[in-house]
């Protein structure tokens, strides 16, 4: 069966949906037809903006080590083929590697990858050859018409190359020193990480003692902003086992960061993005409302920008600074991945911009910025003010749901009728993304639906860990409530 249909309209019909990095649905959703179309609608958007201009360009196609993604590529690429260009094979690789590809030769880049989510589904993010795709393109991809076939023959994929992951282990081995991680005992978490090999490989180059961990066959969906209790306690047990100073992993397509003090307690991605935008000596900061509010606190930065959750978000906020004029733009999520949109100097050389979610710099700078105080990294963190933050996410949660509670709560009665008992009177709602109250207290309540899953996801913030983690306790208890 083929027909003329639209983006929007293959989204409602096939299930396999828009949301904050790409299309993602079910893999057993995620057809050849599905997949090649909405290949088809990003390369004819592309065409429309100018951004392809003759037959024959090149497209880089990526992908992480979930077991529906080599199906994908393959129908990804067909699309590509099919659109008279010329699709080549990254392999799999961690999504900001090809990105960076895309980014330095100015071609567009498709990576298949659902990241932390589990392995029954899947999706594919795509990037423009001048940037990551933002919410304004992503409503006239969209709005693209494309000749869908359910039943499209797909070929199979080109051999691979390695000219990506060469360029992404370069953009650090030519800016940071060859001994600058000497003496450090850093385990690497494998699990099915796509980017395990490459963290391997580049901190064994720049001097560190590097110590394999954890490798698994089948994926394992790694959330790095609702860590797994079973890798809470690995982190533990490992740290102390192999005496480590740090340990690191990443999200399935690694491109959101795990990092551990000397102890082996997980730093929350928001706390490392403060401490990596100063190691870069940062002057303007982008993050989300989301994020822990010690980036204010700590007085650092000159500018401080809150956004919406997700990275299209932040960076569309970078570019408006930097097009007002204002250097050292960065970017942080909760989840860990940080964002440069000015090129920032490390060392004695420029480490050049990279305006999509990156895993490895963010290690990078926790362990060097510790190395150059001559402080632990656990003391490093003690630095800051202490602002702690817990999140956590309740699965298979329709976001028609959670929209239901949401519209429960218009004002701060309806608020405190709900939460009152447990965290006391309203100060301030905010609601940029989803609903964030802020109590009396000082103590945060952020609630939101998952821009890419069927999740809800609950976020907290108090003055000790103690009281965060008591916070988020009593936040799913009553939200798990609600949802039955």
């Amino acid at each position: 069966m083929s027909e003329d249909i639209q983006i929007c309209d293959l989204m409602e019909q096939s299930g396999v949906k828009f949301g904050t990095s790409g299309a993602r649905g079910l893999a057993s959703a995620m057809t050849d037809g599905v997949c090649h179309a909405y290949t088809s609608g990003f390369l004819s958007f592309l065409e429309e903006s100018n951004e392809l201009k003759r037959a024959g360009e090149s497209v880089a196609i990526a992908g992480d080590l979930r077991p529906s993604t080599g199906r994908i590529m393959a129908a990804v690429a067909q699309a590509v083929r099919d659109m008279g260009y010329v699709p080549v094979n990254c392999g799999r690789i961690p999504s900001p590697a090809v990105a960076l590809l895309g980014f330095e030769q100015g071609i567009p880049s498709i990576m298949v990858t659902g990241s932390h989510i589990p392995a029954d589904r899947n999706g594919i993010k795509f990037n423009k050859c001048s940037g990551e795709i933002l919410k304004r393109d992503e409503v006239r991809m969209m709005a693209q018409k494309v000749l869908y076939r359910s039943d499209v023959e797909v070929g199979s994929l080109p051999a691979e190359e390695d000219t990506a992951v060469s360029l992404y282990l370069e953009r650090y081995t030519k800016v940071f020193p060859a001994n600058c991680l000497a003496n450090l005992r850093v385990g690497v978490y494998q699990h099915s990480a796509v980017g395990r090999e490459v963290l391997i490989e580049l901190f064994s180059r720049l001097g560190a003692e590097v110590i394999p961990l954890g490798f698994s066959d089948t994926f394992v969906p790694v959330d790095t902003e609702a860590i797994r209790a079973d890798d809470v306690a690995l982190a533990l047990e490992w740290s102390e086992e192999f005496d480590l100073d740090c340990l690191v992993s990443t999200d399935g397509d690694s491109d959101r960061p795990l990092i551990s003090d000397e102890e082996g307690s997980w730093l929350r991605g928001d706390v490392a993005g403060i401490l990596v935008a100063r190691f870069l000596g940062a002057e303007s900061v982008h993050t989300p409302v989301s994020c822990n509010t010690a980036v204010e606190a700590c007085g650092w930065f000159k500018r401080v920008e809150r956004t919406k959750i997700g990275s299209p978000y932040v960076v569309a906020s970078m570019q408006e600074a930097e097009a007002s004029g204002e250097i050292g733009v960065v970017g942080y999520e909760a989840n860990g991945g940080f964002l440069m949109q000015s090129a920032c100097r490390v060392f004695d050389g420029e480490l050049s911009a990279l305006p999509t979610r990156d895993a490895i710099l963010p290690m990078l700078a926790v362990m060097l910025y510790a190395k150059a105080n001559q402080v632990s990294i656990s003391a490093s963190v003690k630095q800051l003010p202490q602002r702690f933050t817990a999140s956590d996410r309740i699965e298979n949660f329709p976001s028609d749901e959670s929209s239901k509670i949401l519209n429960l709560l218009q004002d701060k009665a309806a608020v405190e009728e709900m939460f009152g008992s447990l965290f006391g009177e309203v100060d301030h709602l905010d609601r940029t993304d989803g609903l964030r109250i802020t109590f009396n207290a000082g103590e945060v309540l952020h609630l939101r639906p998952s821009g890419n899953a069927p999740e809800f996801r609950c976020y907290n913030e108090a003055d000790s860990i103690e009281r965060v983690r008591e916070m988020q306790q009593q936040s799913m208890e009553r939200l798990l409530v609600l949802k039955a």
